[in-house]
This record gives structure tokens, C-alpha cells and sequence, in this order.
């Protein structure tokens, strides 16, 4: 299973790849990372953009599930493939990145048009897409841990 987990609320003023989360953005990672661990998701391994919000988000929401997010460069741009990035990197991978990177891979993976929001995760198998989660829904999931 691909999921896909968009960077959370960032601060402005920053040039764009150094740019860093705010506090919402620090809670909703981490609140992120929670739920997936209630869910009982567990991750073969966590693929990140290098830009600081995404990077920060990866490291917080994998710190709750006892992962290390790995660096790839694809994924800073809107650009990427999904399946191609996942292939041969186990049974559950985490992407995470930017709109509309994001949104446009879970169109690419299954053919639905879905936006994500800041912090929001989706989950998709085959070409179906399992699960769209906002940051609200996913700080209730993390209250449950």
C-alpha cells in the first residue's frame, strides 16, 4: 500500500525549501504519526522530500512510529510517480510532499481527483483509494493512542 502524507502547515517569509512548520504544523506532524500508529499501520519505510516543512513533517510523524524517513529528491517536485518510488521498497510505504504533487499522485495511482489538505494523509492500494484523512481527523484518531 502507497500512503501519502502532504507536509504540514508552514510558516511564510522564508525562501521555499527552508521553509519551517509552524506550531499547528509541528502538532498536526506528530498528531499524524500518532494516528497511523493507532491504526496500526506499520511502515517498511518513509520516502521524503529534502524541503525543510516536508522534512520536519516526515521526521515528526515517523518519530511516533519508531521510523526514519529517508530523503528523496523526486519528491520536492510536483512531478513524481508514486508506484515508481514505492516499487521494491516494501509492503507500506510513506511518501511524504507537497501539493500538488500529492494530489496528483492519488489521481495518478487511482484515477479520483482528491485534494489533500496540509497534513492530511491518504492510503491507496491497486488503484483504489482506501483512506483520505484531514488533519482533524487525524488528531481525533491520535486522542484514541
Amino acid at each position: 500500500m502507497i500512503w501519502l502524507l502532504r507536509h504540514a502547515h508552514a510558516l511564510r517569509g522564508a525562501p521555499d525549501a527552508e521553509r519551517p512548520l509552524s506550531d499547528r504544523g509541528e502538532a498536526d506532524a506528530a498528531a499524524a504519526g500518532r494516528a497511523l500508529a493507532a491504526l496500526g499501520v506499520s511502515f517498511d519505510c518513509c520516502l521524503t522530500s529534502p524541503k525543510v516543512r516536508a522534512l520536519d513533517t516526515a521526521r515528526l510523524a515517523c518519530a511516533e512510529l519508531g521510523l526514519e524517513p529517508e530523503v528523496e529528491r523526486a519528491l520536492a517536485d510536483g512531478d513524481f510517480d508514486a508506484a515508481a518510488l514505492a516499487a521494491g521498497r516494501g509492503e507500506q510505504v510513506l511518501l511524504v510532499g507537497h501539493e500538488p504533487g500529492m494530489s496528483r499522485a492519488i489521481g495518478d495511482l487511482t484515477g479520483a481527483r482528491a485534494e489533500m489538505a496540509k497534513g492530511g494523509v491518504a492510503a491507496v492500494e491497486g488503484r483504489e483509494l482506501k483512506l483520505l484523512l484531514r488533519p482533524a481527523e487525524l488528531r481525533a484518531l491520535a486522542r484514541l493512542r
